[in-house]
Formats: structure tokens, sequence, C-alpha cells
């Protein structure tokens, strides 16, 4: 049996940890630069406020009806997740961290009665332990319990937000209410090709007259999620996700940059962090893009977009040697005077560090492994980024409006939780 725990509106739950007096009240959270809504509570979806909403259009309506925003707190919403994985493996040692918010457990290995009443312990201990609501659906395969927990999710006063699907009648059941746009791994694309055939269930999915549709239309993949909703578990729990091919880290500016050290600093940055995650995962890599992009609104230029790749003579994984040949670029591409309003760095030609191979006549310095690992090690510990390159700001990393921005109440001990006693 495989169960989906998925946490309800993460990033509004997550604020409303440590601001209580905001339960039951509308809530929206938004994404980087307060640009448009990522994550609503109940009460805001009631209210009519839609998923990617632009703040700008919506400020008014948030306004007429009181609702609550905040910017997005990565470092907050980070932290809890771990916190709720963490408690996870108190269930049942197989657990797939499907995304920040959502994880597949798989209790081939833990002998339960019943899954109802498991269900509720997980919910009870989450919600406790660390104050996010969830909710979870057991199933016989991964893609059964996505649907499972949809069903508790939709109905939480029914289902008191755990669904159990073990039956063949609540399988059916199950299939023929869930949407065929609704059914994992199927997006809008796909799912007008089924409607167009006819196929607008989950349960019609899994028809065997479909099959060969299926197959032309979804190929092996989609044969896979055919038999998991039939019943047939063939995916199985996945221990490291994969590793990436390409890594990018892209912001769009809080204000123009008009001079080459402030873009300096930005791209510097952008490298840092790229090589980060390299090393998170680790990679090293050969290909370097640089691109840069000028405000089309501030300037009257043809061109706004502009872009630079270097492959580098050996493998790396080092901030230095990135932010070297970002800056190196960025001094052939810049033009003083223009206004730009966006950059990023994206990472190529990525392979496994252990795979990495010596040159004889062109090699890095030695000793930038170590410094990247004392780098790394306090900013684990810390939580911060405190050791940055010279060219770097050296108390922002991004730079970006968070005009609504709470507290980083976990992981910074500046920023702990005040409670006033009278």
């Amino acid at each position: 049996m495989f169960a989906l725990v998925d946490c309800n509106n993460f990033y509004v739950s997550c604020e409303r940890v440590f601001q209580p007096q905001f339960q039951n009240k509308p809530v929206v959270v938004l994404s980087n630069n307060d640009g448009c809504v990522i994550s609503r509570s109940e009460e805001a979806k009631t209210l009519g406020v839609p998923m990617g909403a632009p703040e700008f259009k919506y400020r008014d309506f948030i306004k007429q009806h009181n609702i609550q925003v905040f910017s997005s707190n990565y470092a907050l919403y980070g932290d809890l997740s771990n916190r709720v994985m963490k408690t996870l493996q108190d269930f049942t040692p197989d657990i797939e961290n499907y995304s920040i918010d959502e994880a597949f457990l798989n209790f081939e290995k833990v002998k339960i009665d019943d899954y109802n009443d498991y269900g509720i312990q997980i919910k009870k201990r989450i919600q406790k332990w660390i104050g996010i609501p969830v909710c979870v659906g057991f199933g016989e395969t991964k893609a059964l319990s996505k649907i499972a927990n949809r069903i508790a999710k939709k109905f939480k006063v029914r289902t008191a937000g755990v669904y159990v699907i073990d039956t063949e009648e609540k399988r059916n059941k199950a299939l023929k209410w869930t949407k065929i746009e609704d059914v994992w791994g199927i997006g809008s694309r796909l799912s007008k090709k089924m409607k167009a055939k006819n196929i607008h269930t989950a349960y019609e999915f899994t028809q065997a007259y479909n099959t060969p549709f299926i197959q032309n239309c979804m190929g092996v993949l989609g044969l896979r999620l055919q038999m998991e909703l039939q019943g047939i578990s063939v995916l199985e729990l996945e221990d490291q996700p994969e590793a990436k091919k390409s890594i990018a880290v892209t912001r769009t500016f809080e204000k123009s940059v008009t001079t080459f050290d402030e873009m300096k600093e930005r791209v510097s940055t952008f490298a840092t962090v790229a090589s980060e995650k390299l090393r998170k995962q680790n990679s090293c890599c050969y290909g370097i893009m640089l691109y840069i992009r000028k405000d089309q609104y501030k300037t009257n230029s043809e061109r706004y977009n502009f872009s630079s790749y270097v492959h580098l003579p050996f493998a790396t994984q080092s901030a230095l040697t990135l932010s070297q040949t970002a800056i190196k670029m960025l001094k052939n591409m810049f033009k003083n005077g223009e206004i730009y309003n966006k950059a990023g760095i994206i990472l190529t030609e990525i392979i496994p560090q252990e795979q990495k191979q010596f040159h004889l006549f062109e090699e890095e310095n030695p000793k930038h492994e170590k410094l990247m690992k004392v780098m790394d090690d306090i900013r684990k510990k810390t939580g911060e980024r405190k050791i940055r390159l010279g060219n770097q700001d050296l108390s922002r990393t991004w730079k970006m409006k968070q005009n609504h921005l709470s507290k980083r109440y976990t992981t910074n001990s500046k920023e702990l939780l005040e409670i006033k006693c009278n």
C-alpha cells in the first residue's frame, strides 16, 4: 500500500504557524518580486482570488476584502518542509520527497491493521508537532494514492482529510469521479487529446479498448499510468531525485540596473548560487551561459535579450571559477547607460563529480574544493551565506521586491518568534 501526504495550501499554512491570528482569514502568498498569487487560503479561494492572479491587478480587491498578503519566504517554507518529511519517516522508512509539500510513502515493510486510522495518526502528529495541516490518500499504487488524496482534500468534512482506496468498488468509483485533466501526469495538452477520443475520466482511461491510443499518444509512460490506475503497481519510490542536466538561476531585479558594478554583483551572486546547486547534487559542469535583458519599456533598442556561452577547459563546481567566467562574459556584453531589469546564469554539460577528468596543462586551483566545502558547511549550519565572494553584496542574496516578507522564524537567530507577556 502507498500513501500520498500533501500539505494543505502549504505556503499559507507556513505563514499561519507563526501568525495564528490569520487562521480562518483570507491569506495569499506572492511569487518572486511580489508578482502573482502562488498560494491561497480556502477563504481567499472562496472570495474568488484565482491562482496566478497578478498582484497589481487585484490590489484594490485585496484591500476591499482585507486579504492578508505575504511575500515568498522560501527559507521558512524549506525548513518546515524538511520537518514534515522527517516526521513522516517515523511512520515508514520508505519515503519519497516528491515536492516541497508532498511525499509518497510505501508501507510494504510496516504492518498496519487500519490504514484510515494510521492516516489520522499522521495528520494529528504533523499538525501537533509542526502546525501544518495535511491530507492523506492511500492506494495500492502511487497513482491511486494521488487520486485518494484528491478525494480526501475535496471532501474534508466527510473524510476527515484521509481516504483509502482498498477495494475494487472504491477504485472504480474514484476513477469515475476523477476528470481526465486531474489525473497525475496528464496536463492540459494531453487532456485535450484524450477528450477528442471520448476519454473524459480516469475510469475511461483504464479501459482496454483505449490502450492502443494511449500507447500511441503517451508511449510507455502512458501504459504505466494505465496499469497504475488499474491497481497494478509499476512505479516504485524514487530514493534520490535525478540529477539535473542543466541548472538555471535567473531573477528579475527589484529596480533597474544601469551600471556595470551593479550588474557584476548580481551575476556573481547568481553564479555562486548555481554552483551551490551543482555541489548539492555532486555534479560539476563544463558549460556556462550568461543571460541579460534590457527593460523594453525604458529603452528604444530593437534588441532586448543578450546571451553568451563559454565551454570551460575543465569541469568545475567552484563558485570562484564560475563567477570569474561570468564576469568576463559580462564585460563583453554590458553597455553602461543602458537599462537592464533581468539577468541569469545557466549551467550546462553537467556530469557527476566522480567522472571529472584531470587535465595535464589546464586545471583550476585545488584549494577551491576545500574552500567550497567550508562555505557549504557554514551555510548548512547557520542557514545563511556567511562567506561570500568579494564582489557580492554582503547583506542580501536576492534583491527583489518583498514588501510583505515575514521573518525567517526557524532559520535565523535574529528573527526568532517574540512573545510579549503582560
